[in-house]
This record gives C-alpha cells, structure tokens and sequence, in this order.
C-alpha cells in the first residue's frame, strides 16, 4: 500500500541535544490549531495528533514504548502501511517511535546455512541483493511483486512482517521457509518461529514493548523455489498468492514447502499437498494436480469485495499447480 500523504501534513527537525521530533508545519502552509506538549508541538494535521522521537540506540526505543504504554505507541519502520492508516484514521497511536536512526537494525549477511536479514532492511535493497539470489531467491521474487519501486525503497522487510497483512506476499515467505523472528523487549531478545508469529490479520505475538529485529532464513537446497500469486491490479495486494518450494533426490520429490496468503486471517501452510508431494515423480502432472485439489479442499477462505469463497478456493487451487510446476522446473534447472 503505498504511503501518500495528503492534504495537511507535516515535516520534522531534530531538536539539538535531543532525538525527540519537533512538528513544525510544512512550509508554505498555516497550521488551523496548535497545542504545545512539554517536549512536542502538534499542529494540523491528515492523522489525529501525535508525539513523536528518532531514538539512536534499540535500548532507546524500547525504553520509549515502555514508558509511552498508555499512549498505545507504535513503531515507524518504513511507514508504507503505518502512515495510510493513520491519515484514515483507523490506526491512533498517541506516540510514534522511529527506528531510521537505531543503528544494527539493517543489513544482509549470511551465517553458514541461514541467511540474517535485518528488520530494518529496505525491500529494494533485498530484492537486488545477490546473497539473497543465492540464498533465499523465493524471497528476491516475492519482493519484486510487493506493490511498485517507490514503496519498495521505503518499506522495510520487518514492517511487512510486523504489519501481518494476511494478503502481503512476506508472511507466506516466511512461513515456507520456516524462517525464524527475533524480537527484543525490556525483558531480552527471544526468538519466534513463523509459525506461531501470525495471530490474526495484522495481529502478531510482538509485545506492545517488543520491537523486530531481524529475520533468520534457512538456506533451501537446490533452487527449486516459486512465488505466484493474482491481483485484479499490478501491484495490488494479492487475491491469492503461493509461495512454493520443492528439493528433488534424483527424479522425485524429497520434500516440498508451500504456504498461501489471501485465503485465510493468516498465512497458511498447505501441508496435505506437502504430504502428497514427498517421495512422488517430480514429472507427475497427476501427482502435483491431485496435490493441489487436496490443498484447496482443506481451505475455507472467506469472500469479499474482491473475490468470492469459491474464486479464492478455486484460485489457491490453480496458483498452487503452477507453482509446484514452476519449482520443479526450476529444481529439474530447466527453462
């Protein structure tokens, strides 16, 4: 979703000696109200009034969200789907915490078979970044089909994760990948798996306190990788989208890796087509379709505006062929 402001906004400076933000109007325009705070002053503004701070450090911006709970603060990582939501008025958080300034939140590196990225790494850099290529190409895929390039050179990896959009493309990423999240909270740093991070839509098991640090992908073998997905519009969120990944032993399928978004308040794994998959030809079209019908069958979406029950079922089954297909081509090296 890209981040737009419009109408009335505002732009910030640095206070000398301090991180916390000073909202001044932005120029050519005359705030219509105005109160001072101790430390901010708030002027007309799209979303409703708030304080706001840069911390330097992530012990900072703990330390903010702790102490601004009553506030119900939120962080500011990229801001491509924070910001919309507050000129619409559906998120009101009184305090915003932006990590632009924290530093160790951003970067790629590698650690034997799992590849680290940052929570504050911008997609674009991702999505051109030729270890992610190597390690994690479903990952370099699925980033390119997120919205267009301008919101992809703000928005962060950890911000889509956090955001838990049910229809965003990284979630199901991370859940194909078994990927692991690690957050750190007044209390320590703890590490969460995929699985149990997605509570609901935009609903994660992040403490109001705890702030996403990076992401620990591991390394799938072989190169037999897909990532699918329909949208009514370019760039839209997906209708329905499949992260697939296949690992061959010789001709057959020694295991597969597939997880849904769009169907469902999270992102689901289809485990019965996984079962169905393992141990079957890699060039069995039967196999692979009845993997498919047997994924859609188990899932129970919900229709919209977008898109009935019986389309996104429909849909789910027909992307999930199609990218079990293309992985294993992939997988095979064949074009």
């Amino acid at each position: 979703m890209p981040g737009l402001f419009l109408g009335w906004c505002t732009w910030r400076e640095s206070i000398p000696g301090g991180s916390i933000g000073r909202a001044v109007p932005w120029p050519g325009t005359r705030p219509r109200y105005g109160r001072r705070s101790r430390d901010t002053r708030e002027v007309a503004v799209k979303p409703p009034p708030f304080a706001y701070a840069a911390p330097a450090t992530l012990e900072e911006a703990i330390g903010l969200l702790t102490e601004h709970a009553e506030t119900e603060p939120r962080v500011l990582a990229g801001g491509q789907s924070l910001i919309p939501l507050m000129n619409f008025r559906l998120a009101k958080p009184g305090y915003l915490v932006d990590l632009r300034n924290v530093a160790g939140l951003s970067g790629i590196r590698r650690e034997g078979e799992v590849l680290v990225i940052g929570a504050m790494t911008r997609m674009s850099e991702v999505e051109r970044s030729p270890e992610v290529a190597v390690a994690a190409p479903l990952l370099a895929e699925a980033i390119g089909l997120v919205a267009h390039a301008p919101v992809r050179n703000s928005g962060t990896v950890g911000g889509s994760l956090a955001h838990a959009d049910p229809a965003a493309e990284l979630p199901a990423v991370a859940l194909a990948l078994d990927a692991e999240l690690v957050a750190a909270g007044p209390g320590g740093a703890r590490t969460i798996p995929a699985a149990g991070f997605f509570q609901g839509p935009y609903s994660t098991v992040l403490a109001p306190d705890e702030i996403l640090t990076e992401i620990r992908l591991p390394v799938w073998p072989g190169g037999g990788h897909s990532f699918t997905e329909f949208s009514r519009v370019h760039a839209n969120f997906a209708v329905v989208a499949v992260a697939a990944l296949v690992d061959l032993d010789g001709d057959r399928i020694r295991r597969a890796a597939l997880a849904l978004a769009g169907v469902a308040p999270v992102p689901v794994r289809a485990t019965s087509a996984e079962r169905a998959l393992a141990g079957a030809p890699a060039a069995d079209a039967g196999t692979i379709r009845a993997a498919a019908d047997a994924a859609a069958a188990d899932l129970s979406p919900a229709g919209d505006l977008h898109a009935s029950a019986e389309t996104r079922r429909g849909l789910a089954r027909t992307y999930l062929r199609r990218g079990i297909e293309l992985a294993v081509t992939r997988a095979r090296n064949e074009r």
